[in-house]
């Protein structure tokens, strides 16, 4: 039982992708990867919100409502999207999530935070904009982008534009290809 414990540890402090144990969406132990992933010391984290990882207030709490609900239906989470590292550098982020409590899904949860920034461009995008591009990166339509984030289609279009300019796409199937990292 002592050797199966010990190996467990190993196998989370040295994993090829950044976790961390949470309660209440704060961290309560996190691996050596998931520390350089982010930019942080080994002994920082530990007590800290996930708020502090993510490019604003405004998207830490709306990621939070979303995952909540998927996370009571399933169990589970999973999304690509835009975190900061602790110097303020902004990248694409791969996250996975498991819920310990179902019955309230972040009461304990298990994360896994992949950067994929080597496959995504990081631009300068508003907090709007990076809406857009993670729901045009799960294949949504612009209709749907516009009734999920309550705008309008042509508002909502509007941003796709946008996101495609500062892309360099030409088509949204560059554009999709570019936010998703695939070849076109």
């Amino acid at each position: 039982m002592q050797e199966e414990a010990e190996t467990a540890a190993l196998a989370f402090e040295h994993a090829p992708v950044g976790l961390a144990l949470t309660r209440d969406r704060v961290i309560e132990r996190c691996n050596a990867r998931f520390c350089e992933t982010f930019g942080y010391g080994a002994d920082e984290l530990a007590g800290r919100s996930l708020a502090a990882l993510y490019p604003s207030a405004e998207e830490f709490q709306r990621i939070g409502e979303i995952g909540r609900q998927k996370m009571l239906d399933t169990g589970r989470y999973a999304d690509e999207r835009i975190m900061q590292r602790r110097d303020g550098g902004l990248f694409w982020c791969r996250v996975r999530g498991q819920s310990l409590t179902p019955e309230d899904p972040f009461t304990r949860a298990i994360w896994s935070f992949a950067d994929i920034s080597e496959s995504r461009p990081v631009v300068d995008l508003t907090v709007r904009e990076r809406q857009v591009a993670a729901f045009l990166a799960e294949g949504r339509t612009n209709k749907e982008i516009a009734r999920l984030l309550n705008l309008s289609p042509r508002t909502a279009e509007a941003h796709r534009a946008r996101l495609q300019a500062k892309l360099g796409a030409r088509n949204a199937t560059e554009l999709v290809a570019r936010l998703t990292g695939l070849p076109v």
